[in-house]
């Protein structure tokens, strides 16, 4: 079994009146669930996880499990090895199946550091899922690093979001056994004809049945309808937009924890007329 395998949604975070609204929480990962989604990644980018206190993080954790999502990969990302090594340590006491783990987010490491980072999370026992996000952490998970991370049985896939479709034939080469998952919802098709097996998803949260269908499918009609859609999740915005969407096909998106600021009236627009006329198309 490769639980990290498949389309894993990376899980919106409900707030009102600033704090998680668990119970919905719960709804919409069973909602997931039954709109064919093979599980869920809570406390990624997209559930808001820097704003979050330690309880917060592990009540989320937590709801995911208790919701009965099939598969629960969180992301166990934390300024230094230690933190990041206990997440995945209570990840694993929860009952989770994998983790997905970032570089170090404080500190802009070289090679020796990153390869340290992983090491250390990996004694709590949970495979491993790379996530390389060289925007965020200034760190770029290379090919050649992956296949280190790999040689040394650190990790067993890669959330590959660089946007450079053209890694994933290198990663095949020089990591044969590392699985690839598409990271960005943007370039899904071209990651899934280098060979990717999984994919791990924003804009499912507002419109799952579609992009599960896009998934088996890869059906480039469909593509070309969501893509005004799909592209916002490269986009610093990405939460807000997707929680919009979420709003506008009837599931409850609501607003961001601080920092993030409401999006502005020319993005809302963008939002609201690629939103619109994708449900008006079908999507659901």
């Amino acid at each position: 079994m490769k639980p990290w395998r498949g389309v894993l949604v990376a899980t919106a975070l409900p707030w009102r009146d600033g704090q998680i609204d668990v119970d919905t929480y719960k709804d919409h990962v069973r909602w997931l669930t039954d709109n064919g989604c093979d599980g869920v990644v809570p406390n990624g980018s997209l559930g808001e996880y820097q704003v979050l206190s330690a309880a917060e993080r592990e009540t989320v954790m937590r709801a995911a499990v208790e919701a009965g999502a099939k598969v629960v990969m969180p992301g166990v990302a934390a300024y230094g090895a230690l933190e990041a090594r206990a997440w995945a340590e209570k990840a694993g006491e929860a009952g989770c199946q994998a983790v997905m783990l970032l570089p170090p987010t404080a500190y802009r490491a070289d090679d020796e550091a990153v390869l340290a980072h992983y090491r250390e999370v990996a004694k709590a026992g949970l495979p491993i899922v790379a996530y390389n996000n060289p925007y965020d952490t200034k760190v770029d998970l290379t090919p050649q690093m992956l296949a280190k991370l790999h040689g040394e049985g650190l990790i067993v896939a890669v959330k590959e979001f660089s946007g450079d479709v053209r890694r994933g034939y290198e990663i095949a080469e020089l990591a044969p056994g590392l699985d690839l998952l598409v990271g960005a919802d943007d370039v899904l098709l071209e990651l899934l004809q280098a060979g990717a097996v999984g994919w791990i998803a924003g804009y499912p949260n507002a419109l799952p049945h579609s992009c599960m269908e896009l998934y088996r499918n890869r059906d480039p009609e469909l593509y070309r309808l969501l893509h005004p859609l799909l592209r916002w999740d490269s986009k610093t915005e990405f939460v807000q937009a997707i929680k919009l969407s979420m709003d506008l096909a009837g599931r409850y998106g609501g607003p961001c924890r601080p920092p993030r600021l409401p999006l502005n009236e020319t993005m809302t627009a963008a939002v609201v007329a690629a939103t619109e006329r994708a449900i008006k198309e079908g999507c659901r």
